[in-house]
Parts: structure tokens; sequence; C-alpha cells
């Protein structure tokens, strides 16, 4: 499957397409606020247009957009309307069976719907009442789940569209469509997350100080559910540390990224994060 063949999946089923980055382009062709196509490295998912705005459910439109060029394909939840005026829902697993796993954690089995392949793991497609206004929070599903959700005003990558690693997305069976999204799952993104609990010290607390290898460290030892809040805490301290110290604040955001990456948050997330915690301690 191709790119226009994913798209043109995507329309006939009635899921609005839009082009996104595709990696095979020698520089992103992504677009946003704060995006710089020409140092990109999360390649293959950035928008390449105002997804909000700028999609269709038309075929002729499709063979102009993904026909004769290089593009991913991007799926507007928030223009996809479901039975009985519902709304999409999908849900991000950053691993095979997450959902699944995250099911059982509440004491229920997972409910099989329309499912794409990804590199890490897939996409689990799910009708939601009108009457919510669901967004991408996890809710109670913070620390439960392996990967995130996308709500209406979100978007993801859909079949035929391929990912940097070379990795094609995939709808697992073309003849299965989203079901209505269980009531566990609904009620889980309702809920407002538990505060974690206290780890010890030894284990996981701030350090004390503010030397570059004990906050990396810190950075390592965040857990799904608090790794951008302990990877922006982080930063603020290091850039602090590197001022002090006459460091290079390039030096310290590199590593920061790369331990970051490491704990499962994406490049774009994590440069997100450190540029927003290096504005905050420059603003200070």
């Amino acid at each position: 499957m191709t790119p226009l063949d994913g798209a043109l999946w995507l329309v006939r089923h009635g899921f609005a397409v839009f082009p996104a980055d595709h990696p095979g382009l020698e520089r992103c062709g992504g677009i946003g606020k704060g995006h710089d196509p020409a140092t990109c490295t999360d390649r293959g998912k950035h928008p390449c247009v105002p997804f909000t705005r700028a999609h269709t459910l038309d075929e002729d439109q499709v063979h102009r957009t993904f026909g004769d060029r290089l593009r991913n394909v991007g799926v507007a939840i928030g223009a996809v309307d479901g039975p009985d005026g519902g709304h999409l829902l999908v849900v991000d697993s950053d691993r095979p069976g997450a959902i699944e796993d995250a099911a059982g954690a509440f004491g229920y089995r997972h409910t099989p719907t329309m499912r794409v392949t990804t590199a890490k793991g897939h996409h689990d497609y799910y009708w939601t009442p009108g009457s919510l206004q669901l967004g991408n929070s996890l809710g109670a599903l913070r620390g439960k789940f392996d990967g995130d959700v996308r709500g209406p005003r979100g978007y993801v990558i859909g079949p035929g569209s391929v990912h940097a690693t070379g990795v094609l997305y995939e709808v697992v069976d073309a003849e299965q469509p989203p079901v209505p999204a269980p009531a566990w799952l609904l009620t889980a993104l309702q809920t407002p997350a538990a505060p974690a609990a206290p780890r010890p010290a030894a284990e996981g607390s701030a350090p004390r100080g503010g030397s570059l290898a004990r906050l990396i460290a810190f950075v390592l030892a965040s857990r799904v559910g608090e790794r951008n809040g302990r990877l922006y805490w982080a930063a603020q301290k290091a850039f602090q540390h590197a001022r002090a110290a006459q460091m290079d604040a390039r030096a310290v955001a590199d590593a920061l990224r790369d331990a970051a990456t490491r704990i499962g948050l994406s490049t774009a997330e994590a440069e997100h994060t450190i540029t927003s915690a290096y504005n905050s301690r420059n603003a200070q």
C-alpha cells in the first residue's frame, strides 16, 4: 500500500486526510510554529498543511495531493463524523499489547476495533459519544498505559505512510470498522490521574545540587506519565547549572534530549519540553 492507496482507502471509509512529511524527502516537509524543517530529526510525522482546516474527503483532491509527490497520510481526527454524531478517538499504543494490558489493569478485556500497525505498536480507532468532549489527556490511564490518545483536536499518521525507520503503517483488517469505545476506557479518560506515590530517595527523588550527570539520571528514572514533567524540571536546573559553570547550553540540551528519547519520548516532544525550560529559565 502506497500513501496514495492509504489516503484513498481512508476517504472511501469516511476519514478526512491531509499531507504530512515523508521521510524520503531530503528535508522535512512539515510546517508549524517553532518547527524548523531544515533541522528536523523526527521525520514522517509533521503536517504539511494546517490540518484542522486543510483536510479533504474528495478523491480527486487526494490524487492531486498524493499522486505525484512524496507525502505521508495524516488523519484529521476532528473532521471525522461517527454514527449518531459521535467523535473519533485514536488510542496510540507505543508497544504491541499496550492497550490490552491497560484494559487488564482495569479488570476488562480489550475490545477489538479498527487497528493500524505502526513502527512501535498500533493505532486503535474508536467512536465516542458526541456529548463527550475528550482531548488528548490520558486521565486515569496515566501510569497504566504505554502510549497516548488522540481526540478531536489531534491527528495520527494513517495507513500507507512510511515511518522514519522504513516500517509501513498498515491496516490489520480492512473489513473491521471502528467500534464504540468501551465504557471502561471512556471512564478512565474522564477520570483525573491519581497523584504519583512518593518514591524512595535513593530510587528517584529530585537530585540535590545541579550537576548535569545527576539531572540526567533523574530524567532516566522517569516513569510513564511523569516523563515530561521531570524532563522540564531537570532541564531548568541543568540550564541554570550550565550558566553558572559557563557550559555550552547546546551540549546540555543534547544530553537531555538523548536521555528523554531513551525513556520513550519522541525527539519532537523532548525538544519542545527542553526549549520551553530553556526559555523559562532565561526569562527569569
